[in-house]
């Protein structure tokens, strides 16, 4: 079995554990039959990956937070940038929330029209179809 031998620095763990959850849900939509794209760089736009059933693109962006407060206030990272959801996972917890983009700097997580999603793809999958 594979040692690790070196431990990334704290900056690029932060950044895997960040592209993991955007891969994850990459994997997911793929998984329920979306064309997944997913930008080399997404600072000018805040788009972590987009999506396409053939004629329409959806640009989503993909956040995380550290808690199991579902009540907790999440920041609009990305201004009035033009994109059409945000995924929030939990990094300590087994569930996130969809939500379309909201114009307010900050808002409640579990703010009513946010989706709640168990960790799992069909799960995530059923929210999704929800939103």
């Amino acid at each position: 079995m594979p040692i690790k031998h070196a431990t990334p620095p704290t900056t690029a763990i932060k950044h895997y554990k960040s592209l993991s959850y955007e891969t994850l849900a990459a994997s997911w939509l793929l998984n329920d039959g979306w064309d997944v794209f997913m930008p080399m760089i997404d600072h000018g736009q805040k788009t972590d990956i987009v999506i396409s059933d053939g004629p329409y693109f959806y640009r989503i962006q993909i956040k995380s937070v550290e808690t199991n407060d579902e009540s907790i206030e999440v920041e609009n990272k990305w201004g009035d940038v033009k994109i059409d959801y945000v995924i929030y996972f939990s990094r300590v917890g087994s569930w996130g929330y969809i939500t379309r983009p909201f114009t307010q700097k900050r808002r409640k997580l579990n703010a009513p029209g946010h989706i709640r999603f168990h960790q799992h793809s069909k799960n995530f999958i059923k929210a999704f179809q929800v939103i």
